[in-house]
C-alpha cells in the first residue's frame, strides 16, 4: 500500500512537473530564471560600486557584465585593473575564476536532447553559471538548449543591468554611502566560504592556507615582486591542485540512468 500511494505521489510530481515545461523552451527558460535575475541584480549593483570606484564607466561594466556573468571573475578583474596590471594577467585570471563553468557546461551536453546540433551545444554552454546550471540539471527528461539561452537572456541581462546600475550610483552617491555599499560585495564572499568551510574540513583548511599562503607571498622576497594578480592566479593553480590531488573528492554511488 505505501509503495502504490509513493508511485502515485511521483506520477502526482511528474505530471506537475510536466504541465510547468509546456510550451516554448525559451520562454521557460525566461520564466524560471526571474527569481535568479532578481538574486543577481542586488549582487550585481555591489560590483557596480566596486567598478565605479575602479573608473568603470557604465556602458563598459554592462558590456562586461553581459559577457561575463561571473562575480569572482568580474570582481578579481577589476580589482587587477585598479592595480593597473597588465591584459595578460586581467585574461589568466578570468580563465582560472571560471574554470569550472568549462566542468558545468561538459556535463550539461549529456543532458542535451540527442539531435541538439552543435551551435546550439556550444552557445548553451557559454550561458552556463552556477545557477543557470542548477535549473537546467533539474530539468525534467532531455534538456533543450533554448532552456539555458532563454534564462540567461532574462537574468544576464539583470546582473549587466545590476552591474550598470550600481556603477551610476557610484557616480551619485555620496563617498560615504559607496564606502559603506561597497562591503557588500566582500560579505558575499564571506558568505560563499564560510558555509562550505564549516561542513567540509578539507575546504576550511584550503580556505586557511589561501589566506596564510596569500600574506606571506606579499613579503616574500622575488616573489612580493610579482604583481597582485600573477600572485593570485599561481596560488589558485596550486593550491587547488594540491587539495584536489591529496584530498580528492569520492564519486557518489549513483543509479544508472539514461541521461
Amino acid at each position: 500500500m505505501a509503495n502504490e500511494n509513493q508511485m502515485k505521489q511521483e506520477r502526482l510530481t511528474d505530471g506537475l512537473r510536466n504541465r510547468l515545461h509546456k510550451g516554448s523552451p525559451f520562454v521557460q527558460g525566461m520564466r524560471d530564471a526571474v527569481p535568479i535575475g532578481m538574486g543577481y541584480y542586488a549582487v550585481a549593483f555591489s560590483l557596480g560600486i566596486i567598478a565605479a570606484n575602479v573608473g568603470i564607466p557604465a556602458l563598459l561594466g554592462f558590456t562586461s557584465s553581459l559577457l561575463t556573468r561571473a562575480s569572482a571573475g568580474e570582481f578579481g578583474a577589476y580589482m587587477l585593473i585598479a592595480a593597473h596590471a597588465t591584459s595578460l594577467e586581467v585574461i589568466g585570471m578570468g580563465i582560472v575564476t571560471n574554470l569550472r563553468y568549462l566542468l558545468m557546461s561538459t556535463a550539461l551536453t549529456q543532458k542535451f536532447e540527442r539531435r541538439t546540433p552543435l551551435w546550439k551545444r556550444i552557445l548553451a554552454g557559454c550561458c552556463m553559471t552556477d545557477e543557470v546550471f542548477g535549473i537546467s540539471i533539474a530539468y525534467p527528461h532531455r534538456l533543450p538548449a533554448s532552456y539555458p539561452i532563454g534564462a540567461t537572456v532574462l537574468a544576464g541581462t539583470m546582473w549587466a543591468a545590476g552591474t550598470a546600475s550600481g556603477i551610476l550610483a557610484g557616480d551619485i552617491l555620496p563617498a560615504n554611502v559607496i564606502s559603506a555599499l561597497s562591503v557588500a560585495l566582500y560579505g558575499m564572499f564571506i558568505a560563499i566560504i564560510i558555509p562550505p568551510s564549516r561542513e567540509n574540513r578539507v575546504v576550511a583548511v584550503t580556505v586557511a592556507v589561501s589566506f596564510a599562503l596569500s600574506g606571506l607571498c606579499t613579503i616574500t622576497p622575488w616573489v612580493s615582486q610579482w604583481s597582485s594578480g600573477v600572485r593570485t592566479i599561481v596560488l589558485t593553480v596550486i593550491i587547488a591542485t594540491l587539495a584536489a590531488i591529496l584530498k580528492p573528492v569520492e564519486p557518489e554511488n549513483e543509479a544508472d540512468d539514461d541521461l
